[in-house]
């Protein structure tokens, strides 16, 4: 671990021992995750089961996470990154290790996630897999001649002022396999420095970095991009749904897509802990997989928790029992430079 890395890890964890227990009030749950995961759909179902009043509040990245823990102090009992930055948060001692046996429907989890090795780590459980799925590109298939393949139409002339990209440090891993790199997670300096390069030349194509998928949705729908990278089946399914006479097409590049998985994680000291648990249990159920997956359009971890609530044609399009899928993908992992990671992204951002 740098030395960096391992500073910025002990300023987190510093800014983690604020007492929690003086900002929240029984029976309810506050929620950090991402927009969409707390629909009145299911979270009402929740509520009148359980007693617990859930308030959300929303990321529009996974680097969001650690620095709203560090200023809330107390606001949160439980948030919901993805698999990349569950150990960072586990280092920094935001988190508490999970209980799994107070979780009902633990059990019915794909193995690939409830015992992968960044959510099972020194012998203790720091994460609940929640919902999987992947992040393509999305294109207006009305200003395209032909159907485009590769993720170098993030990088094509013809479309400047039309091209976007999340506002992550992902946009690192995209560019690192257009250039033809296989260790995305573990970029050399000298290969930082090509992406970091290609990434600023890519800069006056591009219209808008987006920050959330309602701000994707909004950018396509008024016009303003026509090709970027998005969460699979739900930026498509948001535009589409609002008929402004074009369509978005979602596709897989010859460079893959990526993968990425959400969980859980219950926050250190959280005087909601009671509340927490019926909320990582109600979240394995029926209700829960089968009602994020439908606020979404993403993948249930729990394949026997949506068997009577999807039909076989819904199982096949959400990847169900078809963890195979997964392969297909390069899942995110956090770098192994991280700090060196969000340097060069935070670099590109704030180049001419």
């Amino acid at each position: 671990m740098s030395i960096m890395r391992r500073s910025a890890i002990l300023a987190l964890a510093a800014a983690s021992l604020v007492p929690q227990a003086l900002a929240a009030r029984a029976a309810e749950l506050n929620y950090l995750t991402w927009e969409g995961y707390a629909v009145d759909g299911f979270i009402s179902k929740f509520e009148a089961a359980s007693g617990c009043k859930v308030t959300a509040s929303y990321v529009g990245s996974n680097d969001d996470f650690a620095a709203k823990l560090a200023a809330g102090g107390g606001v949160y009992d439980l948030i919901s990154p993805s698999l990349d930055t569950v150990p960072m948060l586990r280092l920094a001692g935001f988190v508490a290790p999970i209980d799994t046996a107070k979780i009902e429907g633990f059990d019915g989890i794909y193995p690939e996630f409830s015992k992968e090795s960044d959510v099972v780590a020194d012998g203790e459980t720091w994460a609940v897999p929640l919902i999987w799925g992947s992040v393509s590109l999305i294109y207006r298939a009305d200003k395209f001649e032909t159907k485009p393949d590769s993720i170098a139409v993030l990088f094509d002339p013809a479309y400047k002022g039309k091209v976007s990209l999340w506002d992550d440090k992902s946009a690192l891993y995209w560019t690192a396999r257009y250039l033809g790199y296989d260790n995305v997670f573990d970029l050399t300096d000298e290969q930082l420095e090509a992406v970091k390069a290609k990434l600023i030349e890519q800069k006056p194509l591009i219209r808008k970095y987006w920050a959330s998928a309602g701000e994707l949705t909004e950018l396509m729908a008024n016009q303003e991009v026509y090709v970027s990278n998005a969460w699979t089946g739900l930026t498509s399914k948001d535009v589409n749904n609002l008929k402004k006479g074009f369509e978005v097409v979602e596709f897989t590049p010859k460079e893959k897509a990526e993968g990425w998985m959400d969980s859980m994680m219950l926050v250190k000291d959280s005087p909601n802990e009671d509340c927490a648990y019926k909320f990582m249990s109600f979240m394995q159920s029926a209700d829960g997989q089968c009602g994020l997956a439908e606020a979404t359009g993403y993948f249930p971890v729990n394949p026997k928790a949506v068997q009577g609530c999807m039909n076989d044609a819904l199982k096949k399009e959400r990847q169900v029992d078809n963890v195979e899928f997964v392969k297909s993908l390069v899942m995110w992992q956090q770098p192994a430079r991280l700090d060196k990671y969000l340097e060069t992204w935070n670099a590109v951002k704030a180049a001419p």
